[in-house]
């Protein structure tokens, strides 16, 4: 029983993750490479104790990989888990009540950066993979990728993803890297979004004039762009970028009553946030607009003087940052095309605009109907006593949306975290129960993923 095997050994599991947790695998900060090295072998160990047949560190153009296998039959279906084992920064220090790499127990859950984005969820696998290896019920192929780059957009893993597409080649991809709705309310995320970002420029004069002697006379950069901006939203809450629809698939109604199971108050979201009301397009749910539908928002914007006190000046050029969230079968690149044809078919005279494409990513999505999401779905359902909810994240994790192009698998997250956990923030913790029950749920998932 994995029950058993859990309380029989859950001193060592606790033991081996804060192990991985003390390493400051810190992937954005140039003076820690040698402890990504470290985790990275760490890795490796830990992947190999557990019984698989192999596990090595790749290196790539950024931080290693690691790659580890059990094949026990090439004819049976194949799992891929991705976890990443690097950190955020921990910033900052003074806040945190214990070192944040010094991993403590407190009030039923683990403290540490890491302990649940991602080590701890990550780990989880690790210990499942364990259990059905050394009981002899491992009914089909696992294999691992640990990334080193997630928390910096994993720039080199698609690359070395490609390079290794016939080593990588799998079935499903199972991802522990995301929250559930609430403890007592599981859910699995079955979807998230893809995002396209774009800056754009507006120059007016070729220098800063004199507001009083050229206003009135002289197109004003940030009016413009204002009104500019004001143009890419329609008053039912619609982009108005040509064709931006195009390739949205629109929800069944029974797809929309299954997502719509997830709780939701909606006066306690607006108390939250303190906002008297919400907004967005006409027709869908608040859920429905942060999940299943795109958005357009602008993300900075600035130009002129914005110093203390007054300066009456015409700015030369106005600037701003916008993202759009975009759904599954919508495309980033083709997104960014169009919205810049679009925002420059918006430019009056008397300005020039410039748009310039920044980062961008798939969204993903894995279908209810597949035999993944219903063996996620029994097995968390066994554990917790309920049936889980579907839902759609309204982030983006591009580097899943990468894997499901490259090995035309498709991505399932099966995350265990809570909001309670604030991870990217000081005090990051990870529930025991949680942990605890996902191993449990992981370990029913290939029973059940096999049968």
């Amino acid at each position: 029983m994995i029950k058993n095997y859990i309380q029989e050994n859950k001193d060592r599991f606790l033991n081996e993750l804060f192990e991985l947790l003390r390493i400051p695998s810190i992937s954005s900060m140039a003076q820690h490479k040698p402890d990504m090295e470290k985790a990275a072998a760490k890795y490796a160990e830990v992947l190999l104790a557990a019984g698989c047949d192999r596990a090595e560190v790749y290196p790539t153009k950024g931080h290693p990989v690691v790659f580890a296998e059990k094949i026990i039959d090439k004819n049976k279906p194949t799992i891929l888990v991705y976890a990443h084992y690097d950190v955020q920064p921990a910033d900052p220090l003074n806040l945190w009540t214990t070192p944040p790499f010094e991993p403590q127990i407190r009030d039923g859950a683990i403290y540490a950066r890491g302990a649940n984005d991602d080590k701890g969820q990550g780990f989880m696998h690790i210990k499942a993979f364990e259990y059905l290896v050394r009981t002899g019920q491992l009914n089909c192929n696992v294999k691992f990728i640990i990334d080193g780059e997630e928390e910096i957009g994993s720039p080199s893993l698609p690359e070395w993803a490609i390079a290794n597409k016939d080593m990588l080649s799998c079935d499903d991809i199972l991802v522990s890297d995301t929250t559930m709705i609430d403890e007592k309310i599981p859910s699995i995320n079955v979807g998230m979004r893809g995002l396209s970002y774009m800056e754009v420029e507006v120059t007016g004069p070729n220098k800063d004039l004199h507001s009083g002697h050229y206003g009135g006379a002289i197109a004003n950069p940030i009016n413009v762009l204002a009104g500019m901006i004001d143009k890419l939203i329609d008053d039912k809450g619609r982009i108005t970028i040509k064709g931006f629809y195009d390739d949205v698939v629109e929800l069944t109604k029974e797809e929309r009553e299954m997502l719509g199971r997830a709780p939701f108050d909606e006066d306690e979201f607006k108390k939250f946030l303190d906002v008297d009301s919400v907004t967005g397009e006409e027709g869908y749910t608040t859920m429905e607009r942060t999940g299943i539908r795109p958005c357009l928002d602008v993300n900075g914007i600035w130009g002129g003087y914005t110093g203390e006190g007054a300066k009456t000046v015409l700015p030369s050029k106005a600037f701003a940052k916008i993202s759009m969230r975009i759904v599954p079968n919508q495309d980033n690149k083709k997104i960014a095309k169009l919205f810049e044809e679009h925002f420059l078919s918006l430019a009056p005279k008397g300005v020039k605009v410039k748009v310039t494409p920044h980062h961008g990513g798939q969204g993903f999505l894995c279908p209810i109907s597949s035999n993944v999401y219903k063996s996620a779905a029994r097995a968390i359902g066994e554990v917790y006593g309920i049936d889980p909810v579907p839902s759609r994240g309204g982030g983006s994790i591009p580097v899943l949306a990468d894997l499901q192009q490259i090995l035309n698998a498709n991505p399932l997250l099966m995350g265990f975290g809570l909001e309670r956990d604030v991870i990217h923030s000081p005090n990051e913790s990870y529930l025991l129960s949680q942990f605890f029950n996902g191993i449990e749920s992981i370990a029913l998932f290939y029973r059940y993923y096999t049968e």
